[in-house]
């Protein structure tokens, strides 16, 4: 029997309480699959161009978008104001050369922003969060390289645009002008297809941006290198079926064969293809790279743990 003096052990049990922030759960609608790659994609191209994000994320692409308008700029303003003079009847540079002319422009945007939507994803693992999403892992990909291919698209198109306004203007024939133009846009739409999903591949397979900036513009810039010099040498050896067969290696010199092909354009390489045989491989081949780049990337992230 216990002293009447000993004290009760105290309670050691722990205790909480509970307390309302007033967190209500979301009542709103929950979209699917299309409204969220739609936002997905919209997000995607606006950040090319540094929208959205920090102000050092805008400075190379807005340079980039002005350089590529400048020289069509001062074209635009020679044709108007001297054209009549100088007898001009046409376009200074052709729609169909301006691409290969700032080639080095537009690899340096693709090289560029590519990583930016593809190698931070994986290297970050935000990748983890969007697939958590009501979105596929195919869906992911085509959205990812839908926004690099629009955003390609327009810096190659812009300065086309103003070229066309600006022949409107020294009132070079509108159907003509017309018809060149949309053959050019089309033009515009392959490369930046053949440019977005080579760049686009190019990245994914490292997590490392430097490396991706780098692998790509080798790949862009080097085989166009290369094969305007076979191209060359095939011409200047009398075998101009090397130089054809060259073409099919370099994303610019291929659209621009297809571009001559289709479309009966001024030629901006030495060797176009010149039977229809040729012509047919050459859109064949245009096909392949867009194809065999979104194959490519869906190999490559059927790789990735969510």
């Amino acid at each position: 029997m216990s002293s009447p003096s000993e004290a009760p052990a105290p309670d050691t049990r722990p205790t909480g309480v509970i307390h309302d922030l007033g967190y209500r759960p979301y009542g709103g609608p929950r979209l699917g699959e299309g409204p969220v790659a739609w936002s997905f994609f919209k997000t995607g191209l606006r950040h090319t161009y540094g929208l959205g994000r920090s102000g050092r994320s805008k400075v190379l692409p807005m340079i980039l978008l002005g350089v590529m308008l400048l020289p069509a700029l001062i074209l635009v303003g020679v044709l108007v104001q001297a054209g009549k003079v100088l007898g001009l009847d046409g376009q200074l540079v052709a729609y169909s050369t301006y691409p290969l002319t700032t080639q080095l422009l537009i690899s340096v945007f693709v090289a560029s922003q590519a990583p930016a939507l593809i190698s931070r994803d994986l290297r970050f693992r935000t990748i983890t969060l969007y697939l958590a999403r009501p979105m596929r892992r195919r869906n992911y990909v085509l959205v990812r390289l839908a926004s690099l291919t629009v955003a390609t698209f327009f810096l190659i198109t812009a300065p086309l645009l103003l070229m066309y306004l600006g022949g409107l203007l020294a009132d070079l024939p509108l159907w003509r002008e017309t018809g060149r133009f949309l053959g050019a846009v089309a033009g515009a739409a392959m490369l930046a297809a053949c440019l977005a999903g080579l760049s686009a591949l190019t990245a994914a397979l490292t997590i490392r941006r430097g490396l991706a900036v780098t692998a790509v513009i080798v790949v862009l810039l080097v085989s166009y290198t290369v094969v305007s010099t076979i191209q060359g040498i095939s011409i200047g050896t009398d075998h101009p079926m090397v130089g054809e067969v060259a073409g099919l290696f370099s994303p610019y010199t291929l659209v621009n064969g297809v571009q001559v092909f289709l479309f009966d354009v001024p030629e901006a390489t030495p060797t176009p293809p010149t039977s229809t045989a040729m012509g047919l491989v050459y859109c064949l081949a245009v096909v392949g790279v867009v194809l065999g780049s979104i194959g490519g990337l869906l190999w490559r992230y059927r790789k990735v743990q969510p």
